[in-house]
């Protein structure tokens, strides 16, 4: 059974900015990527990716229904997991200070939002899609 740490949660705001500002995107059916190998300073964990999960408040007004898609993102990426963690290990083989971050945002414009099978095949493309980029 795979874990989502706290520590794997991208949280400071200097590498969310840089992510956006270097890292390569790929958009799904309702999901979009932005990855980027950054370095970091007190990153403690090698190998294990550096996560970010959003939704705007412009595509999903109500907080409940945002807190339940990335609820629902967390879990599907929990589950589809150990596609990311063998690329990034992979990956930092060469680099040691190098660390793969990635985010998670949530573009769907429908009323009704996908079910947790919908995340898990849209992450598992995304994140196939980024390992073969």
């Amino acid at each position: 059974m795979h874990s989502l740490g706290k520590h794997e949660i991208l949280r400071k705001k200097v590498p969310i900015s840089l992510l956006f500002k270097t890292g390569r995107s790929m958009k799904g059916s309702f999901l979009r990527i932005v990855y980027a190998s950054l370095t970091l300073e007190n990153s403690l964990f090698q190998g294990v990716p550096a996560i970010l999960f959003a939704v705007s408040k412009k595509t999903v007004p109500s907080a409940v229904q945002r807190n339940r898609v990335k609820r629902m993102m967390r879990e599907a990426y929990r589950l589809e997991k150990p596609l990311v963690e063998s690329r990034a290990e992979s990956e930092h083989e060469g680099s040691a200070s190098e660390m793969l971050c990635i985010a998670f945002l949530y573009m769907g414009r429908r009323k009704t939002f996908p079910n947790l099978e919908a995340f898990r095949e849209e992450i598992r493309g995304l994140m196939k899609g980024m390992i073969f980029s």
